[in-house]
C-alpha cells in the first residue's frame, strides 16, 4: 500500500495555486478537468507528495466548511527565518508564530491557507 495524495477543495483556484506554488514551493504537475470540477495536482520538490485542490464548478460563495475532524497538513522547512522573510514578502502571516515544541530547539509555527486550511511549519531539525 501507497499513499498517494490528499485532496482539499478550494474556492478560488488562482489564490490557491498561488499559494502553494510561490509560498509553499510545490509543483503544479497535473491539471485535469472531470464533468462538475477542475483537479490540479502539486507535488513537493522532492517528489514525496502531492496534494489535489479541487475546484468546483459549483463553488459555494462562502466557500466550504472545513470541519471538526480535519486537523492540518504539515511542510518541513530548512529554515523558519527564511519562510518568515519570504511569508512576510509576499503578504500573508502567521496564524500561530513559531515557537519552540519541545524545548529543545523543535521549531514548528501554523499559517492557514486562503480557504482557511491550517498548515504546520516544522523547522529542519540541526543536529
Amino acid at each position: 500500500m501507497k499513499f498517494l495524495h490528499t485532496m482539499i477543495r478550494v474556492k478560488n483556484i488562482e489564490k490557491s495555486l498561488k499559494f502553494y506554488t510561490e509560498l509553499m514551493d510545490m509543483e503544479l504537475v497535473e491539471k485535469r478537468r472531470l464533468e462538475d470540477c477542475w483537479l490540479y495536482f502539486l507535488t513537493d520538490k522532492d517528489k514525496t507528495c502531492m496534494l489535489e485542490l479541487t475546484y468546483n464548478d459549483d463553488t459555494p460563495k462562502n466557500g466550504y466548511n472545513i470541519g471538526s475532524g480535519f486537523g492540518h497538513l504539515a511542510f518541513e522547512t530548512k529554515s523558519l527565518e527564511d519562510f518568515t522573510a519570504k511569508l512576510n514578502k509576499l503578504g500573508y502571516n502567521y496564524l500561530y508564530e513559531p515557537f519552540d515544541l519541545t524545548g529543545k530547539g523543535s521549531m514548528i509555527a501554523f499559517i492557514q491557507d486562503p480557504d482557511g486550511y491550517e498548515i504546520e511549519l516544522i523547522e529542519q531539525v540541526k543536529w
